[in-house]
This record gives structure tokens, sequence and C-alpha cells, in this order.
């Protein structure tokens, strides 16, 4: 039987490479990962785990937007370790005019100890960066603390 060890690289299609090119390589930069490859119309952006690529969409894909709720991609998340990793992305995001969906906050609906930010790309692509530690969030609860941090 096959295993997966993991996920090698995901690819989306963007309306206006340049403009896409130049946010992803300032967003992915951001969180560690280097240009890898780039060829005429698509860009790789890998990390040492992972691959992010773009590729300009065809003139067909072009007249179809992305919306949200459409059959096919819905989010992308960049896990973290630490709840500080998703607030230097906010910071980082808000400094470089991205637009923001949900600002740093508690998302105890995705379950106790989920942190996130989610954003949107250039065409309205839906990322998120994200840390899930639910016996971090346990520990403040029990200990009675408040605080912005645990909102």
């Amino acid at each position: 039987m096959a295993s997966v060890k993991g996920i090698d690289h995901l690819v989306i299609r963007v309306s206006n490479f340049a403009q896409s090119k130049a946010f992803y390589d300032k967003v992915l930069g951001f969180l560690g990962f280097e240009m890898a490859e780039e060829y005429a119309g698509a860009a790789g952006w890998a990390n040492g785990k992972t691959l992010f690529w773009i590729g300009e969409a065809d003139r067909e894909g072009k007249r179809h937007p992305h919306r949200a709720g459409n059959i096919g991609f819905h989010h992308y998340a960049f896990k973290f370790g630490r709840r500080k990793d998703v607030d230097d992305l906010h910071t980082f995001l808000v400094k470089i005019g991205a637009r923001i969906v949900d600002p740093p906050a508690d998302y105890p609906a995705y379950g106790e100890g989920y942190y996130a930010v989610f954003f949107l790309d250039p065409d309205g692509l839906k990322l998120e960066g994200m840390v899930f530690d639910p016996k971090a969030a346990r520990r403040v609860r029990e200990r009675g603390h408040t605080s912005s941090a645990t909102r």
C-alpha cells in the first residue's frame, strides 16, 4: 500500500502573474520560503518541506474569477508554532496592504486553542496563518487568566 509522506506542492492559478508574484514573494518570503524556480508565467517558492507555486491562468480561466463557495480551492493555511507568529504575520500583512478577512483571534468553532488570521491574495483566494494549541488554551483557562492573547 502506498503511504503519503506529506504534501509536496500546491499550485494555484492567478489572473495577473506579475501582481501575484510580487504579493507571494513578500508573504512567502516573510514566512521563510525562498524562490525555488521561475518560468514564463509560473513561479515556485520552497521552505524545505513544501513548494508553493503560482501560474498564470489561461484566457478562459481569466473569464471566471475566483468566488468563495465555488467548487475548488477554499483556503490554504500556514501552520505556526506560536500565537505571536500569527500576530507578527498580521502586522506584516497590514504593512504591505494585504486584505484582511478576519484579524487575529481565537476561533473556538475550530477547536479550543485555535488562533488565526485570515487574508486574501490579489485574486481573492483566502489564506490563513494559524496555530492550534489546545493544551496552552486549557492552561490559560485553568489559571483563570483572560487577556487579549486569549480573547
